[in-house]
């Protein structure tokens, strides 16, 4: 048995952690993986219109996909002049712009 608040182990048959009062687990969930790693994103698409932005990124939430539209904000894209751009991970490039085409984007 666990403390999941701080981690002490405990005999089992024991319930509360004693040095917190927290009720014990049977194991303690996996340590989280820090680890820092490099991702590489290709564009895509890019357009000036939000509502096109916020489409596309719903979408490809919905489709587990990992994406980033570049100078996404309303200033840069009517005062600024800029387009945003829509990056993706380069392994998942031709599912995006195959949904992408479904749509019509492409």
């Amino acid at each position: 048995m666990f403390c999941p608040k701080c981690g002490s182990e405990y005999k089992e048959g024991f319930y509360k952690c004693s040095d917190c009062g927290t009720d014990l687990i049977d194991q303690l969930p996996p340590e989280p993986d820090n680890e820092v790693s490099y991702v590489e994103l290709v564009e895509i698409y890019s357009t000036y219109r939000q509502s096109d932005i916020a489409f596309i990124k719903s979408v490809l939430d919905g489709e587990g996909i990992t994406y980033f539209f570049e100078g996404e904000s309303s200033i840069m894209l009517v005062a600024g002049g800029a387009y945003a751009r829509l990056l993706v991970k380069a392994e998942e490039a031709d599912r995006a712009k195959e949904i992408l085409r479904e749509l019509g984007f492409l």
